[in-house]
């Protein structure tokens, strides 16, 4: 396998984890020799890191200056070194899918697998994820000055964060278009817009599947199993709510902060706003895959898909 190498975070990653994996895997840098002295340190960095091949587009073939131009170019050059892999991660997948809607109302999204070979394995995993993985094993990057004046470089320092602040939940929700995530059946879209309408105090409505959800003023409960994004959490004790997190929650019976036990447990920060919390009353009772309060012990059992 051939893995294309930037020197950045997100390729220096993949190549390390596709070593660590067993496979047999070279390298290959594309210079594009468009930020001179700069360009030059990259190529050599990737030699020296990666052991990397580094080709140059020749004169006779323009490589163009768009991003778009310039991957294709990429691509181009490494044809015919069979399986090649780059390190596209889920920030780029959001990138992508917010600068398509924008640009051409679509959603269409960065492929897993190319027609022509390129395969990208990083689409699941977030790019602080890499650069923290990078930290951790002591890898040493390149960072390329040239982002920041890019499209990518827009959309991730001014638009993505104004996102956050419209929703925590931006970025993951970007990501679900990309993964082509439906919304909730019709049916039961009405009847939980219904319940959500009501005037009454108390109004419940079964959603089918062993799941009822009862609205009480300002709070939603669903009663039986509940489906929270990837996770399924169940509990045979009653009036327990699942939601995100609060500023100040804290572990019921525990001193330390929810936010410190994330950061214990090396949740992303990307992760933390969409991450369920099982309440009782204004008590945080369980952190789902990471730790529940004193006497709460195997009262919640949660699980993410494919962990069964």
């Amino acid at each position: 396998m051939v893995c294309l190498v930037s020197g950045g975070a997100d390729s220096t990653c993949l190549w390390h984890v596709l070593g660590d994996l067993g496979y047999s895997v070279s390298a290959v840098h594309v210079n594009h020799g468009l930020r001179g002295a700069e360009s030059e340190a990259d190529a050599n960095h990737c030699r020296e890191q990666f052991g990397a091949v580094v080709l140059e587009p020749s004169g006779s073939q323009p490589q163009g200056a768009t991003e778009a131009e310039l991957r294709a170019t990429r691509y181009r050059l490494t044809e015919g070194r069979g399986l090649r892999a780059t390190g596209h991660t889920a920030s780029d997948q959001v990138e992508t899918v917010l600068y398509r809607i924008v640009s051409s109302g679509t959603t269409k999204a960065i492929k897993p697998r190319r027609e022509d070979g390129v395969v990208r394995p990083l689409l699941q995993v977030w790019r602080e994820e890499t650069e923290r993985y990078c930290a951790e094993h002591g890898l040493p990057v390149r960072a390329d000055s040239s982002n920041p004046d890019t499209k990518r470089g827009l959309i991730r320092e001014e638009i993505l964060p104004l996102l956050r602040r419209l929703h925590p939940a931006a970025e993951s929700n970007l990501l679900g278009l990309a993964r082509g995530e439906s919304r909730l059946p019709r049916g039961l879209e009405r009847t939980l817009a219904e319940l959500l309408a009501s005037t009454a105090g108390t109004k419940r409505a079964d959603l089918g599947h062993g799941i009822r959800a009862v609205r009480e003023y300002d709070t939603l409960q669903l009663e039986g199993r509940v489906e929270f994004g990837p996770w399924h959490i169940e509990s045979e004790s009653p009036s327990l709510v699942v939601r995100t997190r609060r500023p100040g929650d804290r572990l019921a019976g525990r001193k330390k902060k929810v936010q410190d036990l994330f950061v214990d447990a090396k949740v992303p920060s990307s992760e933390r706003d969409t991450w369920p919390l099982v309440v009782s009353g204004d008590e945080v009772v369980s952190v789902p895959g990471i730790a529940e309060a004193p006497g709460w012990e195997g009262v919640v059992r949660a699980w993410k898909d494919g962990e069964g």
